[in-house]
């Protein structure tokens, strides 16, 4: 059983959640507004938050924030829920580093899906050990990424991509590779949350970022030469 904290002002859609992960066999905590919410993720230490944008007492773009500033919770995995549809929303929610993104109205089966899909990549995560190429090593058993020596700070996500591209130096990854491998997409799923993911993993990187190189029109690669 995964713990699963859904922070939302909306009874009815909280109630939602709770029904149709609860039959999943997840159990469900359930947090009405913004104030509670990081005490929640604390207290609770759930496997993943879906957390809503439009809080009261403090918005969900703050919450996040906030628990990505600390340590004791910057790995748990974000599922940002709202009722905002433009796609300037969406990108800006993945940019902060968001695990995946739904907007009202949403298929309670669908949530389901992501979360189950998010888990799996975690769990997959704490049951491998060390890669090292070059100066980068990740930790997979703590989830830390090192560059000669430097902790990189990255989302589970980021981790996971990035994971998935260096086990595999110099492999050719397809769009619909990396969406099934790291979200667990099918083929067929049209988004721009790879993209965005690439994007900001390489800023994190700052020079180190080169080494992941865009095979246009495929998808994406890792590649280790002149690693120093």
């Amino acid at each position: 059983m995964s713990k699963i904290l859904v922070v939302d002002d909306e009874p009815d859609i909280s109630d939602l959640i709770a029904l149709h992960l609860g039959r999943e066999g997840h159990e469900c905590v359930c947090i009405p507004n913004g104030l509670d919410a990081v005490a929640a993720v604390l207290n609770h230490q759930p496997d993943i938050v879906v957390l809503d944008l439009m809080l009261p007492g403090m918005d969900g773009i703050q919450i996040f924030r906030r628990l990505k500033a600390d340590s004791r919770t910057r790995a748990v995995p974000v599922i940002m829920l709202t009722a905002r549809s433009q796609m300037a929303d969406r990108i800006a929610g993945l940019e902060l580093g968001a695990d995946d993104y739904l907007t009202k109205p949403f298929s309670p089966r669908e949530l389901a899906l992501r979360v189950t899909a998010i888990l799996r990549r975690t769990q997959k995560v704490t049951h491998v050990s060390e890669v090292q190429i070059g100066p980068f090593l990740l930790d997979r058993k703590n989830m830390k990424l090192f560059i000669s020596g430097n902790t990189i700070d990255l989302t589970t996500t980021e981790f996971k991509l990035l994971a998935v591209l260096m086990e595999n130096d110099r492999s050719v990854h397809t769009r619909a590779d990396l969406l099934r491998e790291v979200w667990g997409y099918n083929d067929e799923v049209a988004t721009r949350t790879l993209d965005t993911h690439i994007k900001r993993l390489r800023e994190k990187l700052g020079d180190a970022g080169k080494h992941i190189v865009t095979v246009r029109g495929t998808g994406y690669q890792f590649v280790s030469s002149n690693l120093d």
